[in-house]
Parts: structure tokens; sequence; C-alpha cells
């Protein structure tokens, strides 16, 4: 079982940025694939980076979005600046992880509250 809080959501003006931070309740070294989501109201949730081997973004989201992981830390990262009114979404962490056996099992988290003004 894991377990993924977010933190550092909020309101922010057009061009900022903002720096959303998910701790995992193991070891993410352990974790094959860590992403973030996000859902405007009204809309389906959609993928906004995720990091496996690599890195991969969401056309909306390149040059401005940056994921990472703190394996010290046992959290993942998303940096966004430039932020747009169009960003205005709760934002879920996503944990992939499979086992030996090759049982594959999603987590997410509670999300966050993300909103730009114009």
């Amino acid at each position: 079982q894991v377990q993924l809080v977010e933190s550092g959501g909020g309101l922010v003006q057009f061009g900022g940025s903002l720096r959303l931070s998910c701790a995992a309740s193991v070891s993410i070294s352990s974790i094959k694939v860590m992403g973030w989501y996000r859902q405007a109201p009204g809309k389906q949730r959609e993928l906004v980076a995720i990091s496996g081997e690599g890195a991969s973004y969401a056309d909306s989201v390149k040059g401005r979005f940056t994921i990472s992981r703190d394996n010290a830390n046992n959290t993942v990262n998303l940096q966004m600046n430039s932020l747009k009114p169009e960003d205005t979404a709760v934002y879920y962490c996503n944990a992939l992880t499979e086992s030996n056996s090759g049982d594959v099992r999603v987590y997410w988290g509670q999300g966050i509250q993300v909103t730009v003004s114009s």
C-alpha cells in the first residue's frame, strides 16, 4: 500500500510559479512510475507529467513544467512556471507499482487545488 500526500498548491497570478510536492509513504525508488495528473471543472482527468525511466509531459505544459524525483525525501515534485489560467485544476499525484510477480497497482493522492488568476 502506498499513500501519497500532495502539498504546495494555491492561488497564483498569470505568469507566476508554483512547486507541487508529493510525499510517498514508501521509498520512491521502488515505485516504477510516478506522475501528476489534473482535472479541471467539467473536464476529464488528464496526464500532466510522468517520471519513469525518463520524463514525459503533456504538450500543453512542455517547456513550462518540470517533474523531478527526490529519492532522499521520497517525494516527487512538479515545478510549474509561466502559469496560465487554463492550468487551473485539481492536481493529483499518481504512483504505479509493479511487483516481481507482475502485479500492477495504481495509487492516487487526495488532490490539491491550483488556481491561476488572470
